[in-house]
């Protein structure tokens, strides 16, 4: 009894050890293989792990945090402070999906809504999804009513598909527009993404 109680224990602190998306380092690991296996950018894999001060020393056995969620981290850390999605949050990006990309392919509903969380991660934009979209002059939706209709069952997929960490699609897009019925010079000097029926999506 008291070996099955040891042995209990033993399995408990190993899981209270070990962070549940954690990625344990192997021969010849880098900082950024890891974060390419993981979908992530290094800048993420790095802001995960605060703790690993180098990313060029990093060892065998070492635990590495691929979660990007955890990018969320306390103001004294020096990182920025995001606010966790609520479903009032998860709705109004919805909306904003179908008001912006209604009439677009899938894959560009939910290039849109990475947009969106992306600038939600972004030192340049506000700390929630709430704040992003109605930022001052960023989405005419906003400004034209748009923002208040129905959202789509695709829609709505579309932003859980991007909320559950699937950020590949346009990785890094922080902007999309329609070259066909507007113009930036501003965003036309920025690198180009992807392009997902009429958005051209920039970082």
């Amino acid at each position: 009894m008291k070996k099955l109680i040891a042995i209990m224990t033993l399995g408990i602190s190993m899981l209270i050890a070990t962070p549940t998306f954690a990625y344990t380092v192997k021969s010849g690991d880098t900082m950024g293989s890891i974060a390419k296996t993981n979908g992530m950018t290094l800048q993420e894999l790095s802001k995960a792990n605060p703790q690993i001060s180098n990313l060029d020393l990093i060892y065998v056995g070492q635990n590495v945090n691929t979660t990007k969620a955890t990018t969320t981290t306390s103001s004294t850390t020096g990182y920025k402070q995001v606010t966790p999605a609520s479903s009032a949050d998860k709705d109004l990006l919805a909306k904003l999906v179908e008001a912006e990309a209604g009439g677009e392919p899938y894959a560009g509903k939910v290039a849109v809504a990475v947009v969106v969380l992306n600038r939600v991660d972004s030192a340049d934009f506000p700390n929630s999804i709430h704040d992003v979209i109605y930022q001052t002059g960023q989405f005419s939706p906003v400004s034209n009513g748009q923002i208040n209709n129905t959202p789509s069952a695709d829609s709505v997929r579309a932003v859980n598909e991007a909320l559950s960490e699937n950020r590949s699609l346009g990785a890094g897009s922080l902007f999309f527009y329609n070259p066909s019925t507007s113009s930036s010079h501003w965003l036309d000097s920025r690198p180009t993404t992807i392009v997902i029926g009429h958005h051209t999506f920039k970082k």
